[in-house]
C-alpha cells in the first residue's frame, strides 16, 4: 500500500522539506520488504519518523557534552561519584573521538585507532551501526556499504536499509500483532522516546486506516 505525500506530512509534519524525496524512497522500500498493510506501515512510519527526527536526520549525532556521555554510557563515562569521569571530560564535544572510543571493538569494529567507530557510526532511518551491521545490510541489499558507508546518507538507501532491518528483525510480525512496545525495544534496546513514538503511531494508524 503506497503512501502519499499528503499522508506522510499528516503523520510527520516536520518532514516537509524532504517529503517529496522520501515518499518514493519509502514506498519502494516498504514494497520490497512487505511493509504492505496499514498496520505495518503505521508502525514503520512512526518508528522511523521518531528515529530520524521526521526523516531529517540520517547520521547519528555524537556531539555529546561530558554530562551527556555520562548519562548515555554510564558504565564507560560516569565516575563512582555519579559525575562525568576523566575520559568523558577529555572527549566532550568531539564527535569523531567519541565515536571511535564508544564503538571500539564492538559490532565488528576494530580498536579505537582504526577509526571504525566514526566510519561506521549510525546511519539510515533506523541507525545501522558498526562494521558487521554495515556488512550484513550491504549483503542484504546488494550494496557495498562496508566500503562506502556514506551510501546510507542517501534517502533511497536510508529507507531501504531501514526496511531491510525491520524485516530482518521480525517487526512486520510484531506490527501485525500490535506489539508496538516490543518493536521499540528491538529498535532502541529500551523505551527511549516512547511517548513520541506512541503519538506518531496513533496518528499514522488514523491516517492510513
Amino acid at each position: 500500500m503506497p503512501i502519499t505525500e499528503a499522508q506522510l506530512l499528516r503523520i510527520l509534519p516536520n518532514a516537509r522539506p524532504v517529503a517529496g524525496v522520501f515518499v518514493p524512497a519509502l514506498n519502494k522500500a516498504m514494497a520490497r520488504f512487505r511493509i504492505d498493510s496499514p498496520v505495518r506501515a503505521a508502525a514503520f512510519i512512526a518508528q522511523v519518523g521518531h528515529e530520524s527526527g521526521h526523516l531529517r536526520r540520517l547520521v547519528e549525532n555524537l556531539n555529546y557534552s561530558a554530562p551527556g556521555l555520562a548519562v548515555t554510557w554510564p558504565s564507560r563515562y560516569r565516575g563512582a561519584n555519579g559525575k562525568p569521569n576523566a575520559l568523558a571530560l577529555r572527549l566532550s564535544r568531539k564527535p569523531e573521538a567519541i565515536a571511535n572510543n564508544a564503538y571500539a571493538d564492538r559490532n565488528g569494529n576494530g580498536p579505537e585507532h582504526t577509526g571504525d567507530g566514526w566510519r561506521y557510526r549510525g546511519r539510515s532511518l533506523i541507525q545501522i551501526t558498526g562494521r558487521a551491521n554495515y556488512r550484513a545490510a550491504g549483503a542484504g541489499l546488494g550494496l557495498p556499504l562496508e566500503q562506502q558507508p556514506e551510501l546510507l546518507e542517501q534517502p533511497e538507501h536510508a529507507a531501504m536499509a531501514a526496511a531491510w532491518w525491520w524485516a530482518e528483525h521480525g517487526l512486520n510480525e510484531l506490527a501485525d500483532a500490535g506489539r508496538f512496545e516490543q518493536i521499540t525495544r528491538r529498535i532502541n534496546g529500551g523505551l527511549n522516546g516512547q511517548p513520541d513514538r506512541l503519538e506518531l503511531w496513533a496518528t499514522a494508524t488514523e491516517v492510513l486506516a
